[in-house]
């Protein structure tokens, strides 16, 4: 009896998988992504008569899908910049302007002013043990230096709340993910009025 609910579970995570990692729906021409994505958050000049159309899901979504079209506004290439292998592309030294190119509007930015770094996020698929994965760009003096990833916990920011673990709801500053500031009263399930 175990071996077959075993089995289910695993042909369930790996019909998610394989649900997750479908090709984008192929796009033909500009008025098609516009019909099915709405207008787009930026587009991009590429200097070469093609054009970029950004449509970023931030600060709540996990892609961001870049469609190329020609002058006639015919479609050459499509992908989500925020795909492990584009992820990949961000290098040291590059520019606040060109990780925005590659990887489209961000989530939030902070300042740390002991490391004089100011982090850009993104909200990224959840590979983590976390319920949401952040990918971070550490900028000092305008130019990157290195990558993070930070995976948020159901107790940190928003998702705290009866719900994954504390008695009343707890609201995070800043929105949506990392919190400041940690409740310091531990779960106690005497308040069955929130049950």
């Amino acid at each position: 009896m175990w071996s077959r609910f075993i089995a289910i579970l695993a042909m369930l995570f790996v019909a998610g998988c394989a649900s997750y990692a479908q090709r984008l729906p192929p796009l033909t021409t500009e008025a098609d992504a516009i019909a099915v994505h709405g207008q787009p958050t930026r587009r991009w000049d590429n200097g070469d008569g093609t054009t970029t159309l950004e449509y970023s899901t931030q600060p709540y979504g996990e892609t961001t899908l870049m469609v190329t079209i020609d002058k006639g506004g015919i479609v050459l290439e499509q992908h989500d910049a925020l795909s492990e292998r584009n992820l990949g592309n961000v290098k040291r030294g590059m520019t606040k302007d060109e990780v925005s190119r590659l990887l489209g509007t961000h989530r939030s930015v902070q300042t740390f002013q002991m490391s004089g770094e100011e982090v850009w996020d993104w909200n990224v698929y959840n590979d983590g043990p976390g319920v949401a994965t952040l990918f971070n760009v550490h900028f000092v003096d305008g130019k990157v230096v290195r990558t993070s990833r930070t995976y948020v916990y159901p107790n940190e920011g928003a998702f705290a709340g009866p719900m994954f673990g504390y008695p009343y709801p707890y609201y995070a500053y800043p929105f949506p993910y990392r919190s400041r500031w940690r409740h310091r009263y531990p779960y106690w399930s005497g308040y069955p009025w929130y049950w």
